[in-house]
This record gives C-alpha cells, sequence and structure tokens, in this order.
C-alpha cells in the first residue's frame, strides 16, 4: 500500500497494484486501472519511489525483472 495525501489534506492509502500511470498535470495525477483519476500532493517522482518501494516489498519487482530477463 502507498501512502499519500489529496490535495485537502487528507492522507489516505492507496493500492500499488492498481496504479496505471502518475503524471504532472501540474499537479501529481494518479491513474487507475479502472479509469479513476487521483490528485496527490507528493510529487511525481516520489510517488514512483513510493511504487518503485512497494513493489519491492511484495516481491513484484524481482518477478518482473525475471520475466524480462528471460524474454532475452
Amino acid at each position: 500500500m502507498i501512502p499519500v495525501t489529496r490535495l485537502n489534506g487528507e492522507a489516505f492509502v492507496l493500492n500499488g497494484v492498481m496504479i496505471e500511470q502518475v503524471q504532472a498535470l501540474p499537479d501529481t495525477t494518479i491513474t487507475l486501472q479502472n479509469g479513476k483519476k487521483i490528485v496527490v500532493r507528493e510529487p511525481v517522482q516520489e510517488v514512483v519511489d513510493l511504487i518503485t518501494t512497494y513493489y519491492q516489498k511484495v516481491g513484484i519487482q524481482q518477478s518482473l525483472k525475471e520475466v524480462s530477463e528471460a524474454s532475452e
């Protein structure tokens, strides 16, 4: 889970697996796989770092690396 903050100051956690993309529009906007968009206070790079850390904790990062290496 990824802790983030809405523009109104409300803190919440987001399921990192459900994130499709993160953009600066100019506010950081997270688009989920279902198309829902969430605007947060954290900068894009911080959100990306949080996602990467989450993937490493749950073992997704290693799995993606192994699949990538196997396809080469």
